[in-house]
């Protein structure tokens, strides 16, 4: 096998990965310019030239860089063209897109405008290219496109200057935690864990009241679990209560409990979870839910350590430690009239915020390989592995879901993909794929013109379009495309057969 015809297999087997793999065939990604003024296309060419590891060619107009093509440029070799819309002379930059499309050239293309419309921006969609870029730009800009172009749409990687030349990078790992990174059902290693850890064992000495902050899903619960554990009064019970799950004319009965006939359904005396976790712990999740009448009922509380049953006039003694949570901003709540401010000086005694898994990435493979374990069967028979590409997005993710939905897919992967190496198409496709559009800069692409639009027929046309570029994507997967669309899937069939698409 010669060289070339090894280096297309190495593209398709995702054996080459980036600069350096290509390097050893003396091959570099390659950019082709095509911009009619000469001052911005040299600007262009130097400024990439310093910044990228990259072979740079700078044409003039469109015929000159398809004769280049045709004549010096292997066509199973991949490259990104960044081309000029309106050219002075040798046609213009989409008509060099469908001619190369239809050599069936291997290329990534980021086209460029001084006169954006929207007929132009839908026409470059239709064309596939990665992004429609309005001039004047920042050069940086350019590069980071062209970083991400030839990444998510060439299947391999392109280094900086800045980067070590020669230097071995570290890839990621898979790791799974040792006895060290255990801590009363929690697992970190990062610094900023291992100060939550700190603070848990000299909270859990105290009789304090403690407030747990911190985004939904990082795992506030298991935090107020470990206080509890880790104190005097572990052998007494923990009592749970989210105050955001029970309606507020419910919640006064269930913390402090009610008389028989007090309202109607009470056919009973009941307790409340105060007294039923006397002498022990209560924890109060979503705290920043409670009403405000309660609020002052509990600050009572608080202060005299005594409940008052709804629909009686005794008050009952309690030794009960307050542990309370919320993942709301309580100071500005404070601020607006919603939560009381000496209640909130009551319960922030000791402050304890977790991280978002997003500020402590370097406990992401480890707590991968421990729901892994979790959910994988005694016998292995579902067992599953990692890409190395779909470990690098994972890890890059920022998980806006924390823990708790890092836990939701390695156990959703398990299911349906047990047994197999997961790759970035198994990801749930806010994983595998970046979206320009989650961004807000495509709002700002599109100027209105005074004469109006019909929007109705341009959104049709786009939508068309991003389905078209979906199953062509997926090589007419419509599982994987209505994942990258975020669309159920006989929804997209639906759209599929009314708009007569075919790939």
């Amino acid at each position: 096998m010669d060289d070339i015809n090894y280096l297309n297999s190495s593209f398709q087997n995702n054996s080459i990965k980036d600069t350096d793999d290509l390097e050893s065939f003396g091959l570099n990604p390659q950019i082709l310019i095509v911009e009619d003024d000469k001052v911005l296309g040299l600007s262009i060419k130097k400024y990439l030239l310093k910044k990228l590891n990259c072979n740079v060619e700078l044409f003039t107009n469109s015929i000159d860089c398809l004769n280049f093509l045709l004549q010096e440029h292997n066509k199973k070799i991949p490259f990104c063209l960044i081309t000029d819309i309106s050219l002075e002379q040798g046609g213009d930059g989409l008509l060099l897109i469908d001619n190369l499309k239809d050599r069936n050239f291997n290329f990534v293309s980021i086209v460029m405008t001084g006169f954006a419309s929207i007929e132009t921006a839908i026409a470059a969609t239709k064309k596939g290219v990665y992004h429609y870029l309005t001039k004047p730009f920042e050069l940086e800009n350019l590069s980071s496109l062209i970083v991400e172009a030839i990444s998510s749409k060439l299947g391999f990687e392109i280094s900086t200057r800045k980067n070590i030349r020669n230097k071995k990078q570290t890839k990621a790992k898979i790791e799974s935690p040792n006895e060290e990174d255990f801590f009363c059902g929690m697992i970190g290693r990062s610094p900023a864990m291992k100060e939550v850890f700190t603070r848990i064992q000299k909270v859990a000495l105290t009789e304090s009241t403690v407030l747990i902050t911190g985004p939904s899903g990082t795992g506030k619960e298991l935090v107020a679990r470990a206080i509890h554990k880790s104190s005097e009064r572990r052998e007494e019970n923990l009592v749970s209560v989210n105050c955001g799950a029970i309606p507020g004319e419910l919640l006064e009965s269930e913390l402090f409990g009610h008389m028989k006939g007090s309202f109607t359904g009470a056919i009973s005396d009941r307790k409340g979870r105060f007294e039923i976790a006397n002498e022990g712990t209560i924890f109060l999740d979503e705290i920043g839910d409670m009403p405000l009448m309660l609020q002052v009922k509990l600050l009572r509380v608080l202060q005299n350590r005594t409940i008052e049953p709804v629909g009686s006039n005794k008050t009952v003694s309690i030794d009960t430690r307050v542990i309370t949570a919320t993942h709301r901003d309580l100071d500005s709540m404070v601020k607006d009239g919603i939560f009381r401010e000496d209640l909130f000086y009551r319960l922030n005694v000791i402050p304890i915020k977790i991280p978002p898994l997003c500020e402590r990435r370097e406990d992401i493979p480890l707590l991968i390989s421990y729901f892994t374990d979790k959910f994988v069967s005694a016998d292995g028979s579902n067992e599953i592995t990692f890409s190395e590409k779909a470990i690098e997005l994972l890890l890059n993710y920022d998980w806006p879901g924390n823990v708790r939905e890092l836990e939701n897919i390695i156990e959703r992967l398990v299911i349906l993909r047990g047994g197999n190496e997961i790759l970035p198409e198994d990801l749930p496709a806010k994983i595998f794929r970046h979206n320009p559009l989650e961004s807000d800069q495509y709002k700002h692409i599109f100027e209105l013109p005074n004469e109006g639009i019909d929007l109705k027929r341009i959104l049709s046309d786009i939508e068309e379009s991003l389905i078209a570029q979906a199953l062509n994507l997926t090589g007419g997967n419509k599982n994987q495309a209505s994942k990258l669309l975020c669309l159920n899937r006989t929804t997209l069939i639906e759209k599929i057969k009314k708009k007569a698409i075919t790939l």
